[in-house]
């Protein structure tokens, strides 16, 4: 065993001293001192130069780091087919498709026309498309890289086609603050009809005939609260609502039903929510509900036509702690629930997890996870639903694939496609695209992404370990590694997790991660309590007064990783985002001691404070998954036990990095920005604790692929260093 290598950069840089100026927080008798909350003021020209001044900091600190990142750098893009497109996608008309051409950051999203008979199987394979051959008839329907020139940011929010497939509409975010700008483009002239709607939320979706638009708005504290109907040709100011969410904890989302006759607005939050419809074809329909929120029932609904008549597909949690999937007719809704009879097509279950199930013309496919797994299954809708209706269980076929650890999940882009389009992927395996005939089962690979370099997925291994929390419970960890590093007991390894909102850390391929493994790291991924790696339990034993699970689940696995023998117990370090990001500030203030280095991405590290403030992003919405510490004083009194910000203590912190984005709505930049400042005054080591701050860009980090690579080269290269992982295994 041997002490963690001091990171490469200058010594004798200083971190900026923000002033302290005392803001006292009080609740439930509590009195908390804020010395740095003034920089939650993002137009206060102090702010933005303290900001910068971290910038410069944190680069001078990291200078010696800037070879490596390169180097990682160039492996990213050496490893990567940059001319190369995705598989084409048909619906109605009309194939899909995006393609990227080397040298541009973003791209291009193009369609070509589709022939034959829409149940034909032969009219739904993909047209043959070559990276960086012109397309015959190929329409360009965005270009990300002309959207984006001039433009500090971009990212498309959503886009969507009418079915007549005449009219485009997009929307566009330049400053990553996640508010878009809608576009609506004709596609028999190229030119943008005249209107422009500001300030919209993800989701758009046409009316069957083309001529209306659904939308949805946030409201000051950026929740989706409105949808609003756009008629094309007149003006903005006219939209109405269609619907309006007065509650600050619910979210609100559009999407249309499989066969695109419906207009479906979800509502809801983590633990139950509300379906209302629209009846898009019905000249005159309202906005009926579905399932109320009043029942307290966790669901998602798709609608359909069986036999002539209106069905309603649920996956739902009533008295399924894990959700199963039934059906109903439509009719059914409209009695009391008590008297509602629904048939049962999937039974709870235990140990499989149902996150999804949605229809075609002829099949029925329902998503689930199973010993962490995400799979799917398939089974003829008419069998499926005469089984339920007598009482039995359906036959469902499920692909069978060769390795360990996977993640599989399917979709169809058109209800009435005889295919479905199947996605796998591993740690090593690199993604396919599978069409998945579904009269026959049959399984006809349609693309495998390229990997350069001599990319060679035997040199690699990805194995299951169990770590054992405080309580006893295993925690299963994912450790991935070169197949040639020896349990010696002397290598780098990185623990990751995330463990919130039941987000699951599945299986899936990386290149950039690749530039770790090739320097000797082993890396493990661990999933905590309050992910949804083994169903809605281990997720609910890792949230509210549940939360400190989490964290010590991950101590617990750093633990693991020190003692499995594939690592040097004093060259582990940790790495998350967001609510990940928080999973790292409370393991640091746990055991300071067990880590060499931390990455914070967008860290969630001053939790309370930002749930305490309802007017804030999403804070009233966070109520649902850590408990609201306004009204709760046994909340307040639990949160302010483990948020890192108000937990940092005198210890020897390992090199610590927090990354974040000037305009994140979700993370806002001030909880970091405090953090490295109570952190440099803690700690008894003189390792590095910097902040970096993209001053153009939000939760995601910069826009454009090759500022993306260079992000997670940075990351990376601050880890490597910091361990003395540097150069490639021989």
């Amino acid at each position: 065993m041997s002490e963690a290598p001091s990171p490469a950069g200058s010594k004798s840089a200083t971190p900026p001293l923000a002033k302290k100026v005392p803001s006292p927080r009080e609740h439930h008798g509590d009195v908390f001192v804020d010395q740095y909350e003034w920089l939650r003021d993002k137009e206060d020209p102090e702010v933005v130069a303290h900001l910068r001044a971290e910038n410069a900091y944190t680069e001078a600190a990291t200078a010696g780091q800037q070879p490596l990142r390169d180097a990682i750098f160039e492996e990213i893009k050496n490893r990567t087919q940059e001319t190369d497109l995705s598989v084409p996608s048909r619906r109605d008309d009309w194939w899909y498709y995006s393609r990227t051409i080397e040298g541009q950051q973003y791209p291009l999203y193009c369609r070509v026309a589709a022939s034959g008979a829409a149940g034909d199987v032969d009219a739904w394979t993909p047209p043959a498309v070559v990276p960086g051959e012109p397309v015959p008839g190929e329409v360009v329907l965005l270009d990300g890289n002309a959207e984006a020139e001039g433009q500090p940011f971009f990212a498309l929010g959503g886009a969507t086609v009418s079915r007549d497939g005449n009219l485009y509409a997009y929307s566009v975010d330049n400053a990553g603050d996640e508010t878009f700008t809608l576009r609506i483009k004709d596609l028999r002239t190229g030119e943008h009809l005249p209107e422009a709607i500001e300030k919209v939320f993800y989701g758009l979706e046409f009316s069957a005939d083309g001529q209306r638009l659904y939308y949805v708005v946030a409201d000051e504290s950026w929740r989706p609260y409105q949808i609003r109907v756009h008629e094309l040709g007149t003006p903005v100011e006219q939209d109405t609502v269609l619907y309006e969410e007065d509650d600050v904890a619910q979210w609100t989302a559009i999407e249309l039903s499989a066969d695109r006759r419906w207009l479906l607005v979800s509502i809801g939050n983590s633990e139950y929510s509300e379906t209302r419809y629209l009846d898009l074809e019905a000249p005159g329909a309202q906005l009926g509900v579905l399932l109320g929120r009043e029942e307290r029932i966790l669901h998602a609904a798709e609608l359909f036509e069986h036999d002539g008549a209106p069905q309603v597909l649920l996956v739902h949690n009533r008295d399924a702690v894990n959700s199963m999937v039934s059906t109903a007719p439509l009719a059914e809704f409209s009695k009391p629930l008590a008297q509602q009879r629904w048939q049962t097509v999937v039974a709870h279950d235990d140990a499989v997890k149902i996150e999804g199930a949605e229809v075609t013309a002829t099949h029925l496919l329902v998503s689930l996870r199973r010993d962490t797994l995400e799979t799917v299954r398939f089974a003829p809708l008419a069998e499926a639903l005469a089984a339920a209706e007598a009482g039995r269980a359906p036959s469902f076929a499920e692909p069978a694939f060769g390795e360990e650890l996977y993640t599989a999940g399917a979709g169809v882009s058109d209800y009435r496609a005889p295919v479905a389009r199947l996605r796998y992927t591993s740690f090593f395996t690199p993604p396919r695209v599978y069409d998945y005939v579904l009269a026959t089962g049959e399984l006809l690979l349609r693309k495998e992404t390229p990997v350069l370099g001599g990319y060679d997925p035997a040199d690699y291994v990805a194995e299951r370990a169990w770590a054992t929390a405080d309580d006893g419970t295993r925690v299963p960890l994912s450790v991935l590694r070169r197949a040639s590093v020896q349990r010696d007991g002397t290598n780098p390894a990185l623990v990751y997790g995330y463990g919130s909102y039941e987000v699951s850390m599945d299986p899936a391929f990386a290149i950039p991660r690749l530039s770790l493994l090739d320097r000797g790291f082993v890396f493990v991924i661990a999933h905590v309590r309050g992910g949804g790696e083994l169903g809605r339990r281990w997720y609910e034993s890792g949230k509210k007064l549940l939360k400190r699970n989490t964290f010590t689940d991950f101590v617990a696995a750093t633990d693991w990783v020190a003692s499995s023998g594939w690592a040097d117990p004093c060259r582990i370090a940790c790495m998350g985002g967001s609510a990940g990001g928080l999973l790292i500030g409370a393991a640091l203030n746990l055991a300071p001691e067990k880590y060499a280095a931390a990455v914070a991405q967008v860290p969630f590290v001053d939790a309370l404070t930002t749930i305490l403030d309802p007017e804030l992003p999403l804070s009233a919405l966070e109520w649902e998954e850590w408990g609201n510490p306004i009204e709760d004083a046994e909340v307040y009194a639990y949160m302010k036990s483990y948020t890192p910000y108000e937990n940092v203590r005198p210890a020897g912190y390992p090199a610590v990095a927090a990354v974040t984005s000037f305009n994140d709505t979700r993370v806002l930049y001030v909880e970091p920005a405090k953090w490295v400042q109570v952190l440099r005054e803690a700690t008894t080591s003189e390792r590095p604790i910097v902040l970096k701050t993209e001053m153009d860009a939000g939760h995601g980090g910069a826009s454009g692929r090759y500022e993306a690579w260079k992000d997670r080269a940075w990351d990376y290269a601050f880890l490597a260093d910091s361990l003395g992982a540097r150069e490639l295994l021989g």
